[in-house]
């Protein structure tokens, strides 16, 4: 279970939801902390050491990140295509891991970890130039103004990814807000450090190569609302 790492961040999120069920506390209690990589912890890392992620994976593999993975559809699927990947995926609603958990353990995919916790709990302890795909799917959009320092894409999580982020490693935005949009524009075209791949208005408007919806895509898609698909490089 997360042990409220996030005490050294402001974290604004919900944690949880409506009551999760006995098999579900179950696969939370038995399943999770043996794809849960060690070192994440601040009782276990006090001193922030960097992780390593063959020793997490058993090999020097791609490590690909997603941020906020929900109820887990499309790390399943992706986890799925790409078994000579290793995947984190961080997801702080105890309700979505708990989701996920059957799910993945019914999948038998053994590239997968967790992180029930707020990853930037997990970028403190990842090496330098290591991951070569970070995902952020339909993160809250915090809309008021006063809020706009909330949203995932800020001027400190970008010093992070720019140190976590291989040299040509990317980075996938998708949102169904515009101003959400407009905002993570604003700060990455003004980055040298990352290039917007986009030739045409089909770069953005119709999903990446790899692209797996998941149900909260869909339900913006069956409510008429437009999903914009980023691709970043990190030059």
């Amino acid at each position: 279970m997360a042990k409220e790492n996030s005490h050294r961040f402001n974290f604004y999120g919900r944690r949880r939801g409506k009551k999760i069920s006995s098999l579900q506390r179950n696969h939370l209690d038995k399943f999770l902390p043996a794809i849960t990589p060690l070192g994440i912890d601040y009782e276990e890392n006090p001193n922030r050491k960097k992780i390593s992620f063959i020793e997490i994976f058993g090999s020097d593999c791609p490590v690909w990140i997603e941020v906020g993975f929900g109820g887990g559809e499309h790390l399943l699927s992706i986890a799925k295509e790409n078994r000579d990947v290793g995947f984190i995926g961080c997801e702080p609603y105890i309700n979505g891991v708990a989701m996920f958990l059957p799910k993945l353990l019914s999948s038998n995919l053994s590239n997968v970890r967790v992180i029930m916790d707020d990853a930037r709990i997990l970028f403190e302890v990842v090496p330098n130039s290591s991951v070569s795909k970070l995902f952020l799917l339909f993160p809250d959009p915090w809309p008021k103004r006063r809020h706009n320092r909330r949203r995932f894409i800020n001027t400190e999580s970008l010093k992070t990814l720019k140190r976590i982020l291989k040299s040509d490693g990317l980075l996938y935005v998708a949102t169904d807000v515009d101003e959400y949009v407009r905002h993570v524009l604003e700060k990455l075209c003004v980055e040298k450090e990352f290039e917007w791949i986009a030739d045409g208005p089909d770069d953005w408007r119709k999903p990446w190569r790899g692209w797996k919806s998941t149900r909260y895509a869909e339900k913006a898609t069956s409510l008429g609302k437009k999903i914009t698909y980023l691709i970043f490089r990190r030059i």
